[in-house]
């Protein structure tokens, strides 16, 4: 594989030789457009062990994009890390993963697209005075990566910011759910409607947008967004492999709902990726210059 541009899938975790079945077609893609597969074990990975999560990585091959399961940003460092003791790069460096995979990484650049934000690390004791940065109306709380948008009334939206005592139940039981997989802190984010018309996910390779597909829960609505001033803001953050997921507004206006890492932002099934795994092989180590 030494040479060549690989991908890092997750491995099967009842036949830790092959990947795991979930990626199958992009495993076929990746091989058919002349990329190399290496397996890592991601439950190792989760439990901390980022040497034994990459064993099965041959020594000085890669470059390598990761492809699989989520993985909080300081495992994403540790693996970042065992596989330079191997002779091996992510193509995605441990800052930049952070930087698209989290809120507060990517929030300043989108500021003008996306919902007002406010967050702090952890969780918070005023609750009340972090929701006072936003004002009143309606909200919806969230961790760095992640909603409880299928609790909706329990662990996700908010009728009335000020109020504080549901305020509290609503962002307790998000905590609970949440448990340890919090990921870095609570954020409050003012509410916006959305038309019911799903949401758009645009995968973006060094600030060009490569694909549009539906989003992983909507996976028969396809939106058509305009992407000019959100492709602006994906080379001003600077990650390469990068996701957005776009909604209409009831105004007609078109809002930036969630930015991510592209390695593990998910695929809609159906979704015909053949064209973004190719330019992912064919995209290298090399970093854009504009």
């Amino acid at each position: 594989m030494t040479g060549r541009t690989g991908f890092l899938f997750c491995a099967d975790p009842l036949r830790p030789n092959r990947p795991d079945p979930h990626f199958a077609d992009e495993v076929a893609a990746v091989r058919a457009a002349g990329g190399g597969v290496a397996l890592v074990d991601h439950e190792a990975l989760l439990a901390g062990d980022a040497d034994r999560a990459v064993a099965r990585v041959a020594r000085g091959s890669g470059p390598y994009w990761y492809r699989g399961w989520m993985v909080p940003s300081g495992r994403y460092a540790e693996l970042e890390k065992a596989l330079a003791v191997r002779g091996c790069a992510l193509l995605t460096t441990a800052p930049d993963y952070r930087r698209a995979h989290e809120l507060p990484g990517w929030y300043e650049e989108f500021a003008e697209l996306t919902p007002r934000s406010v967050w702090r690390d952890g969780v918070p004791e005023d609750l009340g005075a972090l929701a006072a940065r936003l004002g009143p109306g309606p909200g919806i709380v969230k961790d760095y990566v992640k909603s409880r948008k299928h609790e909706w009334h329990e662990a996700c939206y908010l009728p009335e910011l000020t109020d504080r005592d549901h305020l509290a139940s609503v962002v307790g039981r998000f905590v609970e759910l949440q448990g340890s997989f919090l990921a870095g802190g609570v954020v409050l984010r003012a509410f916006e409607p959305f038309v019911p018309g799903g949401e758009a996910r645009v995968w973006w390779l060094d600030g060009e947008a490569v694909l549009v597909t539906a989003h992983p829960d909507t996976p028969d609505r396809l939106p058509d967004p305009p992407l000019g001033p959100v492709g602006e803001a994906v080379r001003r953050l600077g990650p390469r492999w990068v996701t957005t997921d776009l909604a209409l507004r009831e105004d007609g206006v078109w809002r930036v709902v969630e930015v991510g890492d592209g390695q593990v932002s998910g695929l809609p099934a159906g979704a015909g990726a053949e064209g973004l795994f190719a330019a992912l092989t064919a995209a290298g180590p090399h970093s854009r210059t504009s």
